[in-house]
């Protein structure tokens, strides 16, 4: 039987890469190869999962060097040499093993105002969004995001500056201030636009590349721009 080596991040900040040796199978998924060491190798070894069908982003972590989901991710595409090296999400800090700490990455969603909030009550009619409205076809690109994280461990920009809002908070404050239903747009567009706000988007594209449902934080970033330009200009930040 043909085996894997793989290199396994353990322990946390401070941990290091220990090998294991691993059955390869047809069709076999970086998490198929994870879960078989905690299985057979390592029980303690610690990591994420829960839907493991592409739904719920948990198992993103760090395959030969860039970000994925684990359980959409098949070994036959990403092994190199018949070599795997498997570590956290970049640009957190490790709770232990593979397990990335995302209270800070959720922290700037909250910081970017990600929040929704309306003015209409239980006694009002449903608040609506016309399907075929500017506002709405602007955020296709980003209304689907599950908050996995892939682009915010892609993103270079986070890795110099830690205080970067980071690819999935402007994401989310791109969707909200084109939603005609929240009242918040004034103050979310001076939330992302200080200084480790929208600006600083170097255009890289990593986190479009890497997105593993294809959205485009890019094009989101780059909205949020022009309409922080021009909020600016009519006095309204």
């Amino acid at each position: 039987m043909t085996t894997l080596n793989v290199r396994v991040w353990r322990g946390n900040e401070d941990g290091e890469f220990v090998s294991y040796e691993v059955p390869r199978h047809a069709s076999q998924t970086v998490l198929d190869v994870v879960t078989y060491i905690q299985r057979n190798l390592e029980p303690d070894l610690g990591y994420r999962f829960a839907c493991r069908v592409g739904m719920c982003g948990s198992c993103a972590m760090t395959v030969n060097g860039k970000a994925r989901w684990t359980c959409r991710t098949h070994v036959s595409k990403v092994v190199e040499n018949n070599a795997l090296e498997i570590a956290p999400l970049s640009n957190m800090p490790v709770i232990k093993d593979l397990a990335a700490d995302m209270t800070t990455f959720f922290d700037k969603w909250s910081a970017a105002k990600g929040q929704f909030k309306g003015n209409q009550t239980r006694h009002d009619e449903f608040a609506t969004v016309e399907p075929g409205s500017p506002e709405r076809q602007a955020v296709d690109a980003g209304i689907e995001c599950i908050g996995c994280g892939v682009c915010y461990a892609s993103c270079d920009v986070v890795t110099w500056r830690p205080d970067y809002l980071g690819p999935a908070a402007l994401n989310r404050a791109w969707t909200l201030v084109n939603d005609v239903r929240d009242v918040r747009g004034a103050e979310r567009l001076r939330a992302v636009a200080g200084d480790a706000g929208c600006h600083s988007c170097h255009t890289q594209g990593s986190c479009t590349e890497r997105c593993p449902k294809q959205l485009a934080p890019t094009a989101g970033i780059a909205g949020l721009k022009r309409k922080v330009a021009k909020a600016a200009i009519k006095g309204e930040l």
